[in-house]
């Protein structure tokens, strides 16, 4: 199949226009053509055909693929049960005419076509491993993907007047110098969010749960548009496909990963922004949420986080970059850039001390070197020892 739609000029051309300057110049175009394949016949986030795409490369994927669907010969591994289970969810989808759709219809919308490796790629999607996505298809600039400092906002679609006016206010700020704002560009804060960044004219990026050629919600058309001329509209799903529930959830991985920090703003007991929360926090990403009233019911999962998931609690856009620059308001003696400095700050409460042993095992840093760090991050204000054990300090207790 990659054979046939490589000898279609067709095809070629819009390879051609769908890549742009930014592209691998090393990738083959048989191994685009078979990333581009896997997109359209996988569900997001299918760890399965990851981790074969990660162990053969695309291309030899592929190949693999179509053996096991003309009963060739397999390996063990890639003839286990899972490889099996995934050969029947996929054959329905296998066809090249919904590569070339997929292609054509992209490359109509005037879309982008990227991949790992190409410059504009965001690195931090490989922090998702075996469900990193095969490819983005991008409407706008796609060196908004590659911005120094990005955020992930998000919250309840049903939103409250208090909830879009502090999400306004802490993208706006955020945007205004410099930090792109990710969200999903949904009703509620997400649509706050991206408003007030694109109000202080900063970037923000919008990612989709179905194609970038559907607008949704229909409401959010003019919105989404005015992103991609400012920003960027991403999904890693082909045009024309629709958003449902499970790829809402699965999008919201993206959004995570695509963050330095997650804020979740309001939420409800059961949101879908608790989705988004638990992914930055399995990918050890900082989380940030708001607080509300307590009798706020648009709140109560913010304040589920605060208390279950340990997130730090945000009212404003200095304390939101404090979840990835700590040392904001001090001195730093250890590089602010430095993965145990992150690490260790990250691992530790504001509420609970613990011992250095316990440190250690909650952020995966010898206890050693966390012994050191906490001298040196003590001696810098941003941590303090009781006579229970180490406690991260908040900014008030550090600026007092």
């Amino acid at each position: 199949m990659i054979d046939d739609l490589l000898r279609d000029e067709s095809i070629r051309e819009d390879l051609a226009l769908l890549r742009g300057p930014s592209a691998n110049a090393g990738e083959s175009s048989e191994e685009v053509l078979a990333r581009v394949a896997w997109s359209v016949v996988t569900e997001p986030g299918d760890g399965v055909a990851g981790a074969l795409v990660a162990e053969m490369g695309a291309s030899a994927a592929w190949q693999t693929l179509v053996q096991g669907l003309m009963g060739g010969l397999l390996t063990p591994r890639q003839g286990g049960r899972a490889f099996r289970e995934g050969v029947a969810r996929w054959r329905p989808r296998i066809s090249a005419t919904g590569v070339g759709s997929a292609l054509r219809d992209a490359a109509r919308l005037g879309a982008r076509l990227l991949l790992p490796g190409d410059d504009a790629w965001p690195e931090p999607l490989g922090d998702l491993g075996a469900h990193t996505p095969f490819v983005l298809w991008v409407r706008g600039e796609v060196s908004a993907l590659r911005t120094t400092e990005r955020v992930g906002i998000v919250g309840a679609r049903a939103a409250t007047s208090y909830g879009e006016q502090v999400a306004s206010e802490i993208a706006g700020d955020l945007a205004a110098t410099g930090v792109a704002v990710i969200s999903g560009g949904a009703y509620g804060i997400d649509g706050a969010a991206h408003r007030a960044a694109l109000g202080v004219g900063g970037t923000t990026v919008a990612v989709l749960a179905g194609g970038v050629d559907r607008a949704y919600p229909q409401g959010h058309r003019d919105l989404l548009q005015r992103i991609a001329e400012a920003g960027a509209v991403v999904s890693e799903v082909p045009c024309g496909t629709a958003p449902t529930k499970w790829r809402f959830l699965s999008r919201n991985r993206l959004i995570a990963a695509l963050g330095d920090a997650t804020v979740v703003v309001e939420a409800g007991w059961r949101s879908g922004s608790l989705n988004t929360a638990g992914h930055a926090a399995t990918l050890g990403r900082p989380l940030g949420a708001v607080p509300g009233p307590v009798t706020s019911p648009a709140s109560a999962g913010c304040h589920r986080l605060l208390r279950e998931y340990d997130a730090r609690c945000v009212t404003t856009a200095e304390e939101v970059r404090e979840l990835w620059r700590p040392s904001t308001n001090a001195t730093s003696l250890v590089p602010r850039d430095s993965p145990e400095h992150t690490r260790l700050l990250d691992a530790m409460s504001a509420r609970t001390a613990w011992d250095a042993d316990e440190v250690a095992r909650r952020s995966g840093i010898s206890p050693a070197s966390v012994r050191a760090l906490l001298g040196v991050l003590e001696l810098e204000g941003s941590v303090q020892r009781t006579e229970h054990g180490w406690k991260r300090r908040t900014s008030g207790e550090r600026q007092g």
